[in-house]
Protein backbone atom coordinates (compact mmCIF):
# COMPACT_ATOMS: atom_id res chain seq x y z
CA UNK A 1 0.00 0.00 0.00
CA UNK A 2 1.36 3.36 -1.17
CA UNK A 3 -0.27 6.47 -0.66
CA UNK A 4 0.32 10.31 -0.43
CA UNK A 5 -1.02 12.91 1.13
CA UNK A 6 -0.95 16.29 -0.30
CA UNK A 7 -1.15 19.22 2.82
CA UNK A 8 -2.82 22.13 1.53
CA UNK A 9 -3.18 25.80 3.61
CA UNK A 10 -5.40 28.47 2.94
CA UNK A 11 -5.42 31.71 4.69
CA UNK A 12 -8.66 32.66 3.00
CA UNK A 13 -10.38 29.47 4.95
CA UNK A 14 -9.17 31.51 7.85
CA UNK A 15 -10.01 34.58 7.20
CA UNK A 16 -13.68 33.43 6.44
CA UNK A 17 -13.93 31.29 9.74
CA UNK A 18 -12.65 34.52 11.58
CA UNK A 19 -14.99 37.09 10.03
CA UNK A 20 -18.48 34.93 11.79
CA UNK A 21 -20.58 36.68 14.32
CA UNK A 22 -19.15 34.00 16.78
CA UNK A 23 -15.45 35.41 15.61
CA UNK A 24 -16.03 38.75 15.69
CA UNK A 25 -14.75 41.26 18.10
CA UNK A 26 -16.21 43.31 20.61
CA UNK A 27 -16.27 46.05 17.78
CA UNK A 28 -17.25 43.85 15.12
CA UNK A 29 -14.21 43.12 13.23
CA UNK A 30 -12.15 40.32 12.36
CA UNK A 31 -9.17 39.05 14.73
CA UNK A 32 -5.78 40.79 14.01
CA UNK A 33 -3.53 38.01 12.90
CA UNK A 34 0.12 39.61 13.33
CA UNK A 35 1.12 35.51 12.76
CA UNK A 36 0.17 33.44 10.18
CA UNK A 37 -1.27 31.05 12.23
CA UNK A 38 -2.82 28.49 9.11
CA UNK A 39 1.13 27.86 8.83
CA UNK A 40 1.36 26.80 12.36
CA UNK A 41 -1.59 24.74 11.68
CA UNK A 42 -0.64 22.49 8.54
CA UNK A 43 2.62 21.92 10.47
CA UNK A 44 0.18 20.23 13.42
CA UNK A 45 -1.84 18.63 10.68
CA UNK A 46 1.19 16.98 9.13
CA UNK A 47 2.75 15.93 12.55
CA UNK A 48 -0.46 13.98 13.53
CA UNK A 49 -0.45 12.23 10.15
CA UNK A 50 3.42 10.91 11.05
CA UNK A 51 2.27 9.95 14.23
CA UNK A 52 -0.97 8.13 12.72
CA UNK A 53 1.19 6.53 10.05
CA UNK A 54 3.84 5.38 12.47
CA UNK A 55 1.18 4.13 15.00
CA UNK A 56 -0.14 1.91 12.21
CA UNK A 57 3.10 0.00 11.79
CA UNK A 58 3.66 2.39 8.12
CA UNK A 59 6.22 5.13 7.40
CA UNK A 60 5.87 8.61 6.40
CA UNK A 61 7.94 11.38 5.34
CA UNK A 62 7.93 15.07 3.82
CA UNK A 63 9.04 16.33 0.61
CA UNK A 64 8.74 20.17 -0.35
CA UNK A 65 7.69 20.84 -4.10
CA UNK A 66 11.41 21.91 -5.71
CA UNK A 67 9.98 23.94 -7.81
CA UNK A 68 7.06 25.70 -5.74
CA UNK A 69 3.36 24.73 -5.41
CA UNK A 70 2.65 25.56 -8.89
CA UNK A 71 3.40 21.99 -10.28
CA UNK A 72 1.46 20.21 -7.55
CA UNK A 73 -1.55 22.65 -7.76
CA UNK A 74 -1.83 21.97 -11.25
CA UNK A 75 -1.61 18.79 -11.22
CA UNK A 76 -3.85 17.55 -8.88
CA UNK A 77 -6.32 20.93 -10.03
CA UNK A 78 -5.90 22.27 -6.45
CA UNK A 79 -7.94 25.64 -6.28
CA UNK A 80 -6.41 28.51 -6.49
CA UNK A 81 -7.05 29.91 -2.30
CA UNK A 82 -5.49 26.67 -1.35
CA UNK A 83 -1.44 26.22 -1.43
CA UNK A 84 0.03 22.74 -1.59
CA UNK A 85 2.90 22.88 0.92
CA UNK A 86 4.18 19.34 -0.07
CA UNK A 87 4.24 15.45 -0.53
CA UNK A 88 3.66 13.27 2.65
CA UNK A 89 4.33 9.78 1.31
CA UNK A 90 2.36 7.09 3.09
CA UNK A 91 3.63 2.92 3.36
CA UNK A 92 5.45 0.26 4.43
CA UNK A 93 8.71 1.54 5.44
CA UNK A 94 11.75 0.74 4.46
CA UNK A 95 14.65 -0.70 6.90
CA UNK A 96 15.84 2.16 8.89
CA UNK A 97 19.36 3.03 7.71
CA UNK A 98 21.43 5.62 10.37
CA UNK A 99 22.13 8.88 9.00
CA UNK A 100 26.00 9.28 9.10
CA UNK A 101 25.38 12.82 10.43
CA UNK A 102 24.64 11.24 13.89
CA UNK A 103 28.51 10.95 14.16
CA UNK A 104 28.52 14.78 15.29
CA UNK A 105 26.59 13.81 18.30
CA UNK A 106 23.79 15.56 19.99
CA UNK A 107 23.60 19.33 20.78
CA UNK A 108 23.84 20.02 24.40
CA UNK A 109 19.98 21.26 25.30
CA UNK A 110 21.32 24.33 27.01
CA UNK A 111 22.35 25.52 23.41
CA UNK A 112 18.75 25.47 21.85
CA UNK A 113 16.19 25.62 25.13
CA UNK A 114 16.10 29.59 26.92
CA UNK A 115 13.81 30.21 30.20
CA UNK A 116 13.01 33.10 31.17
CA UNK A 117 15.16 34.88 27.95
CA UNK A 118 17.15 34.24 25.20
CA UNK A 119 20.51 34.62 27.70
Amino acid sequence: MRRAVIPCVSEEVYHRRYREPDKLDADGRETDWPIPYWWVDIGATMQTVMLAAVNEGLGCGFAGPVDGAAPLRELLGVPDEFTPIGVMPVGIPLPDVRSPSLRRGWIPFEQFAHWDGWA
